[in-house]
């Protein structure tokens, strides 16, 4: 059976070759706008192409403020940043994520702690949310905090993982009765919507990844957004190392960071606005295709869009019966040169993170036995 499937994938992607898991497309407008980068000598942090790149996606998104970054984590970890999490406070995030979403966390010396997704939507679930703050969590004046470690609950991190939105107004009113701010981690989740509000714009912050093998990409970087006039202001000085403008003095008044994004990357990234529509038009015509060769197939189940939502499929996936048939599907679709993946390994089952707290974490460990990542890259014009 899964011998009908490679020979689908081949065909799908008109190739007999490797087929990677989602490898970037660049045409001519990419390489006009970087060589217009390279020619103005702006390559830095500083240049037009970085302003534009942040006034596109803020327009993209309908959000009111953008910064750019250098990447997805460095996004995430100024977002908590700019809504108050300090050191050894915890933050509620789900376990079934990129290790990015738990590492930006820590690098603020913020504590973990891995609460269910829903089996739906793949992200965290505003159920086991309340379920976990309920059993665990008690609201003082300066906000929530955990009954059993004494900690303050500085902060919700939900993820739209593989692109599929997640039941974030839940998520977001959950977190809101119980005082905690919200960082949405949509680093997946360029080009996806929940009702008519793009993923990301929910929360108090949301950040986005461009790595080179998301959905568009500029080589790295990552974007805050937020429509806190206060808090956008706060995100462009913290990455720009909290310098004081001044016309030459060096004067800094916070610990900041290096994080802006560079004017060549953010030449990319424009060109790569420009051409989402037709990236995201491609990639639904990929996951329909997926969806149809599925419809037949008794032996897994096809991952959809949730209801009222417009996911970007970022990564096709599908659920198949037990761990023993996801790993003998791996095998036999990556030995004939089809690229495919599992989910992650859970965050709680990391050594670096196994002394968390956790909630019932019974979804996600469904889902991480089952998962698989197909081809879900554009294709390549003929």
């Amino acid at each position: 059976m899964y011998n009908d499937l490679i020979k689908f994938v081949q065909t799908l992607y008109r190739s007999e070759d490797f087929i990677p898991l989602h490898a970037p497309t660049f045409n001519e407008i990419d390489r006009e706008y970087v060589l217009d980068a390279i020619d103005s000598t702006f390559v830095s942090s500083v240049g037009e192409y970085v302003n534009r790149f942040e006034n596109d996606l803020a327009t993209y998104t309908k959000a009111v403020h953008c910064v750019a970054t250098v990447n997805g984590t460095t996004a995430l970890q100024t977002g908590l940043r700019l809504v108050g999490v300090q050191f050894n406070e915890e933050v509620i995030t789900q376990p079934l994520t990129f290790v990015a979403t738990a590492n930006a966390i820590s690098h603020l010396g913020g504590v973990p702690v891995f609460v269910d997704v829903d089996k739906d939507t793949m992200g965290l679930d505003p159920g086991a949310l309340e379920s976990f703050l309920q059993e665990n969590a008690v609201i003082k004046d300066d906000g929530a905090y955990n009954k059993k470690t004494g900690r303050r609950i500085a902060a919700v991190v939900p993820v739209h993982t593989f692109g599929h939105p997640c039941a974030i107004k839940e998520v977001v009113e959950t977190a809101r009765c119980w005082s905690i701010p919200v960082v949405e981690d949509g680093a997946e989740a360029v080009g996806s919507w929940s009702n008519d509000r793009h993923c990301g714009t929910f929360g108090d912050v949301g950040v986005f990844s461009f790595n080179g093998n998301k959905t568009i990409t500029c080589g790295g970087g990552g974007a805050v957004v937020t429509s806190d006039e206060k808090l956008a202001r706060h995100a462009k000085h913290l990455t720009t190392t909290a310098k004081i403008d001044h016309p030459w003095e060096y004067d800094h008044d916070e610990i900041g960071y290096n994080f802006r994004l560079s004017n060549l990357n953010a030449a990319m990234a424009c060109a790569q606005m420009e051409r989402l529509p037709g990236i995201l038009k491609e990639k639904r015509k990929i996951a329909q295709a997926y969806e149809d060769f599925f419809a037949s197939q008794e032996w897994c189940e096809f991952i959809k869009e949730p209801e009222c939502t417009t996911s970007n499929y970022w990564l096709c996936t599908i659920a198949l019966d037990d761990a023993k048939s996801r790993d003998d599907f791996l095998e036999k679709t990556n030995a004939a040169g089809v690229m495919t993946r599992p989910a992650w390994k859970l965050m709680s089952e990391l050594s670096i993170y196994s002394n968390c707290q956790t909630g019932s974490l019974d979804n996600a460990r469904w889902l991480r036995d089952r998962l698989v990542c197909l081809p879900s890259g554009v294709r390549a014009e003929k």
